[in-house]
């Protein structure tokens, strides 16, 4: 069995032909039980320093026997560099041949991809990156993707996060090991070494890299950190701020880990997801500390598929804020399209579309023929007449749902329309002494807010017969003196649609 699954870790010192920065590697990932006994590994190879250290350190790990899991080459090719984009490519392959190791490779455009969605360069290459990374090891069943990040890398990660604001998780920076689903995980075999003992094991072998003339290239933040911030800091530092920065993240990651343990015995107690939204009991979250709390509104905004790329300390602190107010209907909206709100002790998250979806432009309405039928967006609408005296009323009663109501039509006055809410509407709810504002009396049922959205309105010339799906109005119900009834259906088509395929 290879080191990387082993307990016993000090075997691994008698692999003589193993460099100083191999058996380092080797000794950092066995500390952290990065490699099962057995599986593919995919090495995300650029062609820079770090990766061809990667490829060459794993291919001697794997020589030596401290790793049993075959291993394999992965390129992508962003194709922002041209010509120089192609070279990369084919110094890769061309390493990858030479160490016997399979290497397939990818071309992403990256530019496109970042003009469609709206990203950065940086952001788009990353995304398109790990992207492929995955569906390559998912095609080739590799348990595990390797990257050559290390420790600067780390440092730069910490100093980037901590500009735009960062909590214990953040300050984690790239951590060892982690899991991304479909039972794959990124590994970061050389997190345990330094920009300056990779190039120096790279030069002890004689070996060559590529350099990417982008990396001096200021406008990118990562090369600004680099480059500039982290040497100023550095500066005026008395000891290695790299190695204080990778100290502090590992701190934070076993921190971070305490936080996790707790959030994993409430998650299932305060969250409810339907698939669209994800509600949380803020009863339950609000007795949790205040680092756990963080966690959970993280797993939240996961869950519902927000990205953390564009969310800064602010957004959790205005989460927060929101979290504690008694107020509901107020909602905060993130980056990527993405809302939050409080409803009835309830934090909600969901896409915006998801929550605005149902909400068309409130000037359009539809005549409802009677007898007859209508289609009103995802709504169906039907009008049928019925003779009172052959109706079971207390049947009808007792067989009803919120898709259909019966009404006095004599009390209808035609033209019947079906609409969306406007803003001063009002009626006369059925059970209820006078007018209400139809805002005022949806909050006043604890109609939820997606609800109170996407509420239909069923009115005739001179007033709302029906608020769907909570309430009829007292002016039109059907009474001992009804002749003709004026039956309505409203289906919500898409919601039954998606009930029939569950």
């Amino acid at each position: 069995m290879g080191l990387f699954g082993e307990v016993n870790r000090p075997v691994f010192f008698r692999q003589k032909m193993l460099t100083a920065l191999e058996k380092k590697t080797a000794e950092f990932m066995a500390e952290r039980a990065a490699f099962g006994p057995a599986g593919k590994i995919l090495l995300a190879v650029s062609g820079g320093a770090d990766s061809t250290a990667l490829l060459y350190v794993m291919s001697a790990l794997k020589k030596e026997g401290v790793i049993n899991g075959e291993l394999m080459c992965a390129h992508i090719n962003h194709q922002l560099r041209a010509e120089e984009s192609d070279e990369d490519e084919k110094f890769v392959v061309a390493q990858a041949k030479r160490l016997k190791v399979m290497v397939t490779t990818r071309r992403v455009d990256v530019r496109g991809f970042a003009q469609e969605k709206k990203l950065s360069i940086e952001t788009a290459a990353r995304q398109l990156r790990l992207a492929s990374l995955a569906e390559i090891a998912r095609t080739n069943n590799c348990r595990w993707i390797a990257t050559g990040h290390q420790k600067n890398d780390n440092a730069e990660t910490i100093l980037q996060r901590l500009a735009r604001g960062t909590g214990f998780r953040g300050l984690g920076g790239i951590w060892p090991v982690r899991a991304v689903g479909e039972g794959i995980s990124f590994v970061r075999p050389l997190l345990c070494a330094g920009r300056d003992e990779i190039v120096e094991y790279l030069k002890s072998r004689g070996l060559q890299w590529r350099e990417d003339r982008t990396n001096t290239d200021y406008s990118y933040r990562r090369n600004y950190i680099r480059h500039q911030l982290l040497p100023a800091l550095q500066r005026e530092c008395s000891g290695s701020l790299v190695e204080q920065l990778n100290e502090l993240a590992e701190a934070a990651r076993k921190f971070y880990s305490l936080v996790c343990g707790r959030a994993d015995e409430v998650w299932g107690k305060l969250v409810s997801f339907n698939g669209d939204d994800l509600k949380l009991d803020l009863e339950v979250f609000g007795a949790e500390a205040a680092a756990v709390k963080v966690e959970l509104v993280r797993r939240g905004l996961e869950t519902v598929g927000c990205g953390e790329g564009e969310l800064t300390q602010r957004h959790y602190e205005r989460i927060m804020e929101l979290a504690e107010q008694k107020a509901s209907g107020k909602e905060i909206e993130l980056p990527g399209g993405y809302v939050i709100w409080r409803e009835y002790g309830k934090l909600i998250f969901a896409r915006a579309e998801e929550r605005y979806k149902d909400r068309e432009q409130v000037e359009r309405s539809v005549k409802v023929n009677i007898p007859g039928q209508v289609r009103f967006g995802r709504y169906s609408i039907e009008a049928r007449i019925l003779d009172a005296r052959g109706c079971d009323i207390e049947k009808f009663k007792a067989e009803k749902n919120e898709y259909v109501e019966r009404f006095d039509l004599e009390e209808v006055k035609e033209p019947l329309v079906v609409r969306f809410r406007q803003v001063g509407d009002r009626f006369w709810p059925l059970g209820m002494e006078g007018e209400k504002k139809v805002g005022k009396f949806l909050t006043s049922v604890k109609a939820p807010y997606k609800m109170r959205r996407k509420a239909v309105i069923a009115a005739d010339s001179e007033k709302i017969i029906w608020v769907w799906p909570v309430r009829i109005s007292e002016k039109a119900k059907v009474t001992g003196r009804t002749q003709k009834i004026l039956e309505l259906q409203i289906t919500d088509i898409v919601a039954e649609r998606q009930r029939r395929t569950r």
